[in-house]
């Protein structure tokens, strides 16, 4: 995955250009992550978030944004993302491509569009890894893009760094979870209205069993053995 350091200078300005048929940017993407997280994982004052797979830093600043009171680190294999990092989050928490520097004790861990660059055959040793880095009742959670959804096909298609990739159903994703004794929680379809269509968003909680958003969330939970 370090191919990702031939991005790191315009990740952004890709990720807007393969997602612009949404007329949305990939702030907007980031930030609704966030909301997810806050919502649905309602992370305390005094608790941490580790960002595994943090890129350039796009959720984990939104996480900040939203989250008051919680600290964020990041944890990225390119090391040219990692160094792209606006320097005020940077100086707010620990990022690194090296796993060695973080924590093992967090209380949430961020997989964000990660494991669709993981070799099929190599995805349950990363969920492996992720979980590895909660503490005691800490929550591990997902977000991929969903095959089934044509657009989100299309999207890919469209993204350099995408090339070649092989997208992977919610079921992978909750076996995968459920692989690493974790006890999944939530498994929502989330993303369904492009901005032409934004008056319909609020309606989207109530779609999360609907298996044509764009993208979808998994929450597991580490339970004591």
């Amino acid at each position: 995955m370090s191919e990702f350091d031939a991005f790191a200078s315009e990740y952004r300005e890709l990720v807007d250009r393969s997602v612009r048929l949404t007329g949305e940017s990939s702030r907007y993407f980031a930030a609704y992550k966030a909301a997810y997280i806050a919502r649905e994982v309602a992370p305390r004052p005094g608790e941490k978030i580790l960002d595994y797979g943090c890129g350039v830093g796009l959720l984990a600043q939104e996480l900040k944004k939203r989250l008051d009171g919680v600290s964020v680190d990041g944890f990225d294999v390119s090391a040219e993302s990692v160094q792209k990092l606006d320097a005020d989050l940077r100086g707010s928490g620990k990022f690194s491509s090296n796993l060695s520097e973080l924590d093992a004790d967090y209380d949430v861990v961020v997989v964000a569009n990660v494991l669709h660059h993981v070799e099929p055959n190599r995805r349950a040793e990363a969920v492996r890894e992720a979980a590895a880095r909660l503490g005691p009742d800490g929550k591990l959670v997902v977000f991929e893009h969903n095959p089934l959804n044509p657009l989100t096909r299309r999207a890919v298609a469209q993204c350099p760094f995408d090339e070649g990739v092989v997208l992977l159903p919610r079921k992978e994703t909750v076996a995968h979870l459920t692989a690493s004794n974790l006890r999944v929680v939530a498994a929502d379809y989330i993303v369904f209205f492009p901005r032409w269509l934004a008056w319909f968003r609020p309606l989207e909680r109530s779609l999360a069993w609907c298996p044509l958003g764009a993208q979808y969330a998994v929450v597991g939970e580490r339970v004591a053995p």
